[in-house]
């Protein structure tokens, strides 16, 4: 169906208001400015005398500039669908006010993709994370779907472009991990990853149950920010206490002989973190501290909605009630995600990594929420 000129008149009309309230959201002048101050420091002398500071210009150039060539990009397209517009209604030419439909779905992406970037402005949005997935109400069917879990976002991460490593596993009895730790390394990873935090709820056919019955299962989902060096918080070494042991691992030949794993507890909190990816004890007391950190900014940032602390303080809470998606594989195939509704049939692309339109439509629920 074509366009009326009514309906082509109001659409142009909302998209270029729109577009002029992100220019104004994210600054786009200043942001152009931005861009060229950091390209000319880039060009003076000694730039790369010192690696760290160098690493976090051209992270941060690279990000900017992203930004900014998306809004030159949307700007184009924007006036490009104007000219278009503006022929077919002086030439009174449907063919090409059929033209304009596929011109404008993609000024409409784009607007709706740049919309969710603006509202991704915290202090540590734009930083890479730590993912931690914790089995719940289940027994061995949730230790199994915290590992399927870990699977599906280290998918989803790898599909973003983004580095992922295990960062540190507890395995259970029988099969899969009473809790895994990812970290994900990218921009943006922890202001997209937000999204994800709270109770996953599993309901299949239990591949453990010798009677084939259907089993619920639940497990929980925690994000903090990996804002490396630029993470400030004052720890006293008195505040810790610092255990190390021997790293879990398959076994033979390249079982860790030493203890190498480090495990910090944080005493004024309880705040417990642990990390033994690495053969070097001194690699994951580093990668441990970085953790603590950003678990402590995250509590002094966001003070923990209740419904998140139910969540996490006792292992009971990550059960019914609190689950904020469902993937159903039995008796119906089904993934729904209750705080905006949005579900799909196809649950094993969702566990293969699928999980964008449900960030998405997650970020642009807030959004709305913000303009209200």
């Amino acid at each position: 169906m074509v366009l009326s000129r009514a309906e082509l008149k109001a659409r142009l009309g909302d998209f270029a208001r729109r577009f002029e309230e992100l220019c104004g959201a994210v600054d786009y002048r200043a942001s152009l400015e931005r861009q060229s101050a950091l390209e000319l420091q880039m060009t003076r002398a000694g730039f790369w005398d010192d690696q760290e500071r160098a690493r976090r210009v051209v992270v941060e150039l690279s990000d900017v500039k992203r930004t900014n060539d998306d809004f030159q990009a949307l700007a184009k397209s924007l006036a490009d669908a104007r000219e278009l517009a503006a022929i077919a209604v002086e030439e009174d030419d449907d063919s090409l006010l059929g033209e304009l439909e596929p011109e404008l779905d993609k000024v409409r992406q784009t607007l709706e993709e740049l919309e969710i970037a603006t509202i991704l402005a915290g202090p540590y949005d734009k930083e890479s994370a730590f993912l931690s997935v914790h089995a719940g109400a289940g027994g061995t069917d949730a230790a199994d779907w915290t590992q399927i879990l870990g699977r599906m976002y280290a998918r989803w991460a790898e599909d973003q472009g983004y580095h992922v490593a295990v960062v540190d596993t507890v395995p259970a009895e029988e099969a899969g991990f009473r809790q895994m730790t990812l970290s994900i390394k990218g921009v943006r990873a922890y202001g997209y990853l937000k999204a994800e935090i709270g109770v996953h709820r599993l309901v299949r056919i239990s591949p453990f149950d010798a009677k084939k019955r259907r089993h619920t299962s639940f497990a929980a989902v925690d994000v903090i920010p990996d804002a490396g060096e630029e993470i400030k918080v004052e720890i006293h070494d008195g505040d810790l206490k610092i255990d190390t042991f021997r790293a879990g691992g398959a076994g033979g030949q390249h079982v860790n002989v030493t203890d190498s794993a480090v495990r910090i507890t944080h005493l004024p909190t309880g705040i417990v973190v642990q990390c033994q990816n690495e053969r070097s004890q001194h690699s994951n007391r580093a990668t441990a501290m970085k953790m603590l950190k950003a678990r402590l900014i995250a509590i002094e940032e966001k003070k923990r909605e209740d419904s998140h602390k139910q969540a996490y303080d006792e292992k009971g809470e990550i059960a019914w009630g609190n689950q904020i998606r469902s993937y159903v594989l039995q008796p119906y195939t089904l993934v729904k995600d209750h705080r905006t509704e949005l579900e799909t049939g196809n649950v094993q692309a969702v566990l293969d990594g699928e999980l964008t339109p449900f960030i998405n439509a997650y970020l642009r629920a807030r959004l709305l929420e913000a303009k209200k």
